[in-house]
């Protein structure tokens, strides 16, 4: 039997190892700015949530107890302006899984293809070929895809890694174009609420569905905005009878959110205190960073949201994280997320204060 992997490219992180131990071998100790996993803590409304829920020895839900999915719900409205009822809501064992998953939860067979921007999250690629599908990239969705052989079509706004995002005409003249195609839109918005110089649209808002959720699906995350990466914490909602289909073989495959997690999830959607404490860390380190490596030549592009800045010093990417490593900085090179990236970096600002001022010290030996 062929195993898996064979059809899956090296993990990309495994190639970045060298370059990390070098970091760590600097005086000051590494700063690691690669990964973008949160740092602070979990908020204490979240933590009270899950102790109070330890005791659950039965089965959870696969598709998340009426409570949980009235939250996801609920916030959809706040937040995301889209009249999301319960019922097409689900939770999801963080993102990933869901992204990963979503082709083989969807019966994707070879000869479909899943398609998702030119520079991308590696899970999209990686979710297409768990399923035997074909992987597309794109510029232009409407310009570039054959609608004859697209099934699933991933947008990404706010984009990882470029923090770019798309506005609402673009993702209006997205959903009508798979909408007259058949075509299922699956819009990863997990960096929505950490927009610095723009306001995230969902595909789900008003002014890009025209109020009707057919054929769309917006997937979010509370590893971010609530520091809850270790939780596992991630949900969708949108069109109703696609979120009872992947409900149905999540429940015969047992792909099932912790009792604990979702009455955690419930705390953390429904408080935004915490949400706005952690945008103003997020945003200091964000400013000084940003300072920092322009002052040392790079050149920023996009990056109005998410977590990242994407970087250039117009060099091959492993030149820069070579550089950077002998500062003790580590970060991620562009080319992890494709090939339109070979000449970037991605740096994240989720290190702590200590960590990001050390960094900005270290920046200073750059400066030209």
């Amino acid at each position: 039997m062929r195993p898996v992997t064979s059809r899956l490219p090296v993990f990309p992180w495994d190639r970045l190892e060298p370059y990390k131990t070098a970091a760590a071998e600097h005086p000051g100790g590494i700063v690691d700015l690669s990964v973008g996993t949160p740092v602070d803590p979990v908020p204490e409304v979240v933590r009270a949530a899950l102790a109070g829920a330890a005791d659950s020895p039965g089965y959870p839900l696969a598709w998340g107890t009426p409570e949980l999915r009235e939250a996801i719900a609920g916030w959809f409205g706040r937040r995301l302006g889209a009249a999301v009822g319960p019922d097409a809501v689900l939770p999801a064992i963080g993102t990933k899984e869901l992204v990963g998953w979503l082709p083989t939860l969807l019966g994707l067979e070879p000869g479909d293809q899943v398609a998702y921007p030119e520079l991308a999250y590696p899970t999209y690629r990686i979710g297409a070929l768990t399923a035997r599908a074909e992987p597309v990239t794109y510029a232009d969705p409407v310009a570039d895809l054959d609608p004859a052989r697209v099934r699933l079509l991933w947008l990404n706004t706010p984009s990882n890694p470029t923090g770019r995002t798309v506005d609402a005409a673009g993702l209006r003249r997205a959903v009508a174009w798979a909408r007259a195609h058949g075509v299922l839109v699956a819009s990863d918005e997990c960096y929505l609420e950490l927009g610095w110089e723009t306001d995230p649209v969902s595909v789900l808002h008003p002014s890009v569905s025209e109020g009707s959720y057919e054929g769309l699906l917006a997937v979010h995350s509370l590893s971010k905005r609530s520091n809850l990466a270790g939780y596992r914490a991630g949900f969708a909602g949108g069109d109703a009878a696609v979120v009872r289909e992947l409900v149905a073989v999540r429940k015969h495959t047992g792909m099932m959110v912790p009792k604990p997690v979702q009455q955690a999830m419930i705390a953390a959607l429904g408080d935004g205190r915490h949400v706005a404490e952690q945008r103003e860390r997020y945003a200091r380190r964000r400013a000084a960073l940003r300072e920092a490596l322009t002052g040392a030549g790079f050149r920023i592009e996009h990056s109005e949201a998410s977590l990242y800045l994407w970087a250039t010093r117009d060099e091959p990417c492993w030149d820069t994280v070579g550089e950077l490593a002998k500062l003790g900085i580590a970060v991620a090179p562009g080319e992890f997320y494709g090939a339109a990236g070979e000449r970037f970096v991605r740096v994240a600002f989720t290190a702590t204060d200590e960590r990001v001022a050390a960094a900005v010290e270290r920046l200073w030996a750059l400066r030209r």
